[in-house]
């Protein structure tokens, strides 16, 4: 259920780009300096994006973690450290 909550989220932050580009002004074009205001909404989505795949992110891993602990909990050690640990812990990225 939480993962499907992450995923509609998401999902409306993707799409909300629609709705905010076809009212916004772009640029004059002749002004280097002048980057439009269509630029600044994209730079402005894609920061928002990002924040909220590294929330989820981190909100997924602790989510993991918990799951591990219970497993190691009711599991022997050998099974839980050579059948569940390996896939509970994923390469990590960072977006810059």
């Amino acid at each position: 259920l939480l993962l499907e909550e992450w995923k509609n989220d998401m999902d409306r932050e993707m799409l909300s780009i629609n709705q905010i580009l076809p009212t916004t002004p772009a640029g004059s074009g002749y002004d280097s300096s002048d980057v439009g205001g269509k630029a600044r909404a994209v730079r402005m989505w894609i920061s928002s994006v990002l924040r909220k795949i590294i929330h989820y992110k981190a909100e997924h891993h602790l989510l993991l973690n918990e799951a591990s602990t219970t497993l190691q909990h009711a599991l022997p050690q050998d099974i839980v450290m050579n059948n569940v640990l390996p896939f509970v812990y994923l390469p990590s990225y960072t977006f810059e």
